[in-house]
């Protein structure tokens, strides 16, 4: 038996507030569970959630330093997204200007997927995994 239960959440710093609150709420739809301000940090921190009761943090400090992405380094390395139909979701990014490498699939479990990235080049990754028919 596994000592986790699941991810609750995944924490992502912003460059710029406000760009990056736009990105993950209207476009990518994701809800706001709670916002706030912490003076003493000059910091905002916004609780979003997605409909499998997954969390993702959005935090702004002062000045990051920007995460570097390419070469791979060890450590974090992209954050996916699981969706139902691939291409319904890279029409709507589309439609905001925003770019998604060509379809793939994997090579061991058969399923397609694609990378895009947030406004701080956060790379971020839609992973198609249809809805199952209940009989």
């Amino acid at each position: 038996m596994s000592l986790l239960a699941g991810i609750h959440h995944v924490a992502v710093i912003a460059s710029d507030f406000a760009r990056s609150r736009d990105f993950y709420v209207r476009i990518l739809g994701l809800r706001v569970i709670a916002e706030n301000y912490r003076g003493g940090r000059d910091s905002w921190k916004l609780d979003l959630g997605l409909p499998d009761g997954g969390q993702l943090e959005l935090f702004s400090f002062p000045a990051p330093p920007p995460r570097p992405s390419r070469p791979e380094a060890y450590g974090l390395r992209h954050l996916a997204f699981r969706v139902e139909v691939l291409e319904a979701v890279i029409v709507r990014l589309q439609r905001e200007g925003i770019v998604c490498e060509p379809v793939r699939v994997d090579e061991y479990t058969g399923r397609r997927f694609t990378f895009f990235a947030d406004p701080d080049g956060l790379p971020l990754e839609l992973y198609e995994v249809p809805r199952q028919v209940e009989p």
